[in-house]
């Protein structure tokens, strides 16, 4: 049989639905699996054992390219290859698993026997299936997703997380980390200071204060990740306000990289982000900072991890912008080192 997963985004959605690409393998072992992915979390599924084909969708660039009327013949070549990939075989099924527009519109497109996807009207996108299931928002990510495995007849178990980092990706962070003078057997933590949403930033100083608790109480060295974006802004800031040293590696790690880093850290500490649903996918100890958005849902999966929130009313709002922030903003350095100490001491 062959099966799609149409997965697109963000790196935090694609990793939530790993486990339930996990237990469609054990179910049919011998399916021939295609994952549809766009290019910015397209390395967490190249050359995964369980997938036997992705297509990376250029989305966002063609898009781009095509509003600025750049690489116009090259941009529709890419897309009529993409399309053509997409309908060159037949799918006994088809999942969407993101349910907006733009995964629907895939649906629309492919081939197949049996389109699945949720019942909601969001973005219009239940007109694109000839089967669907309801959609618990009560529910993590993790477990609403495996709701499509028991939908098809086939037993969720325990969510797995596997991701394809091996070797080369254990050698070139060994060589970044000894090169920050951490060696391999050197316990640190990774803190993550960024995120998409506005909303969700906790403040250069509440982390540069954090850092410095963690170099001088704890003793152990501090590794910030993030883009090369990110070094430049966030991270540089963070870092001027410190006074203890800290290590910079973002920018420096691809996401397979990045995994492994995560898997060799003690603590990771971090906003609601990708970075923090790869960190407890690794299944490190990781200390999430939560506010417009609801951890119920989308905190780090599993045991071993801390949510810190204010506590204030009006969160969860999932809002992208707030004047005031309260809910970001009212959670202490004290909160978060007081968790860290908790966290590192129960491992």
């Amino acid at each position: 049989m062959n099966v799609l997963i149409v997965k697109l985004s963000a790196l935090g959605d694609v990793i939530h639905t790993l486990p339930s690409l996990a237990a469609l393998r054990r179910g049919c072992p011998d399916a021939h699996i295609t994952w549809v992915v766009e290019e910015g979390a397209a390395d967490m599924l190249l050359d995964h054992p369980y997938i036997d084909r992705v297509l990376v969708s250029g989305r966002k660039r063609w898009v781009a390219d095509l509003r600025r009327g750049s690489n116009r013949g090259k941009t529709l070549s890419e897309i009529r290859s993409f399309v053509a990939s997409l309908r060159d075989r037949r799918y006994g099924v088809a999942i969407d698993f993101h349910g907006l527009f733009k995964s629907a519109l895939i649906m629309g497109l492919v081939r197949a026997d049996r389109k699945i996807g949720y019942r909601s009207m969001q973005e219009m996108s239940r007109f694109f299936y000839n089967e669907t299931i309801p959609e618990d928002m009560n529910k993590h990510a993790v477990l609403r997703y495996l709701d499509f495995v028991e939908y098809l007849g086939y037993q969720a178990g325990d969510p797995e997380f596997t991701l394809p980092t091996g070797s080369v990706e254990t050698d070139r962070v060994s060589g970044l980390l000894e090169e920050a003078g951490i060696g391999r057997a050197d316990p640190f933590i990774a803190v993550n200071p960024v995120a998409l949403w506005k909303t969700k930033l906790w403040g250069d100083e509440n982390f540069a204060r954090l850092a410095d608790r963690i170099v001088r109480d704890i003793q152990m060295p501090v590794v910030y990740t993030g883009s090369a974006a990110d070094a430049a802004g966030y991270i540089k800031r963070i870092r001027a306000f410190m006074k203890e040293s800290s290590v910079d590696l973002a920018g420096r790690t691809g996401l397979r990289e990045l995994a492994d880093l995560y898997r060799r850290a003690a603590l990771v500490v971090s906003t609601d982000s990708g970075p923090m649903h790869l960190a407890a996918a690794m299944g490190t100890p990781t200390v999430a900072l939560f506010g417009p958005t609801d951890p119920a849902r989308t905190g780090p999966f599993g045991k071993g991890h801390s949510v810190i929130r204010s506590g204030i009313e009006c969160s969860p709002c999932f809002q992208k912008r707030c004047e005031s922030m309260a809910c970001m903003t009212g959670i202490t350095v004290d909160d978060v080192f007081e968790a860290v100490k908790k966290r590192l001491s129960a491992r």
